[in-house]
């Protein structure tokens, strides 16, 4: 026997209903992530309020929910830099985007844990992880170290992805739960490796720079 269809009114509640539990699901994992607790799905459909299987109708997996609720809770790159935006010395700056990511990591860490752990298991996945210190190396860097020719550009090419293995929340996570140390001191570690890697590779644009043959 067929279905009524549903009058007009009818519908927009239903789509009304849809989007007041979307909401509901981003709203409680924001919570969770402030909270720094452990972001998982039943956590959050509970705070929603919701079954499990209703959060999966709305969210394919915790990734995708995870990156709905980060909207808004970290600042753009220029935000985050505002601090050290007439600084010159890109040393400075970098050491700046590193320490401003790795604290909102440690403050965030049961989203970001649990984000890594969703996506390293499937690395075709990994490219929906939320890449935050790429954003922030470049708007460090950028506007401070601008680069002419094949050979600087592919140096300060090389000198961003030396920096993504450091100021990342992966490397945090390595000296606090492996080596044992306070987030503190793993902060302080990340940064003078920041220090080293940045003015090594500031010295080595400046050499080509005065290269001829490197422009």
């Amino acid at each position: 026997m067929a279905q009524p269809e549903r009058t007009e009114t009818e519908r927009i509640g239903r789509a009304e209903q849809k989007r007041r539990t979307r909401a509901a699901l981003v709203a409680a994992c924001r919570r969770l992530i402030r909270s720094g607790e452990l972001v998982t799905m039943p956590a959050v459909a509970a705070g929603a309020g919701v079954s499990e299987a209703t959060a999966y109708r709305h969210f394919p997996d915790l990734v995708s929910l995870a990156n709905e609720s980060l909207a808004g809770l970290w600042p753009d790159p220029a935000q985050a830099l505002a601090p050290v935006a007439a600084s010159a010395d890109p040393v400075e700056r970098t050491v700046f985007a590193c320490e401003f990511l790795l604290r909102r990591v440690h403050a965030f860490q049961g989203s970001v844990r649990a984000v890594i752990a969703a996506t390293i298991v499937r690395p075709g996945g990994a490219a929906a992880r939320p890449g935050f210190r790429f954003g922030l190396i470049d708007a460090a860097l950028d506007p401070v170290l601008p680069v002419a020719g094949n050979p600087a550009r592919a140096r300060l090419t090389q000198l961003k992805q030396d920096l993504a293995a450091v100021v990342s929340a992966e490397a945090f996570f390595t000296l606090t739960d492996l080596v044992a140390l306070t987030p503190d001191d793993a902060i302080a570690s990340l940064t003078r490796t920041v220090r080293t890697v940045v003015a090594a590779g500031v010295r080595d644009l400046e050499r080509l720079a005065d290269d001829p043959a490197a422009r």
